[in-house]
């Protein structure tokens, strides 16, 4: 896990003038930490194929059958999110990269990583301990070894993304709290000016 510099330039009227602060870290997470990610929600997805007996297959009852479509569906749309880089390539784009959004897109991947990983995993406790409507028969059946690899990846991958997600956070605080002065700075100036 990287801090890289970042530096936030404003430009605060026609003529060229330039506030620059330079020096802040932003963090943004290493290919091998988004990788790891991205494995852990493929093999949440790959858990859940093999569980239902296959892609062709459908688990019984038939809500069951695609709640595990949705989580195999979203494993690979979590793996994308994390494997491009949205900031990067977001940054790229002189109006994207003013958006509001901009911050934020940094930490959807994770996000649905969290989503990935909680869903299933409350899922399984539920239907081993008090059962699910429809399933009555894996109640007490703690012993699946599919559901117990699947317990481990989904915890893990949790894990990973509640740590990226707190660690952008608190990014993102100093790095508001470094620009605030140059901000304020510039609007004194601005407000002098007129």
């Amino acid at each position: 896990m990287t801090r890289q510099n970042v530096t936030n330039r404003t430009y605060s009227d026609g003529r060229g003038t330039m506030s620059a602060v330079t020096g802040t870290t932003g963090y943004m997470p290493d290919l091998p930490v988004r990788l790891s990610g991205a494995l852990l929600a493929l093999a949440i997805s790959t858990v859940h194929v093999a569980d239902q007996g296959g892609i062709t297959a459908m688990a019984s009852p038939s809500w069951i059958g695609w709640s595990y479509r949705l989580i195999e569906v979203g494993g690979v749309l979590t793996a994308l999110a994390l494997i491009i880089p949205w900031r990067m390539l977001l940054s790229r784009s002189a109006t994207l990269s003013r958006s509001p959004l901009m911050p934020a897109s940094a930490g959807l991947g994770w996000a649905a990583g969290v989503l990935l990983g909680l869903g299933p995993f409350v899922a399984y406790i539920a239907s081993r301990s008090v059962g699910l409507p429809g399933d009555p028969g894996d109640v007490g059946n703690w012993g699946y070894w599919v559901g117990t690899v699947s317990l481990f990846v989904e915890a893990s991958l949790v894990v990973l993304s509640a740590t990226v997600l707190v660690a952008l956070w608190q990014s993102s605080r100093t790095v508001r709290a470094q620009l605030l002065p140059a901000e304020l700075a510039e609007h004194a100036a601005e407000s002098r000016s007129r």
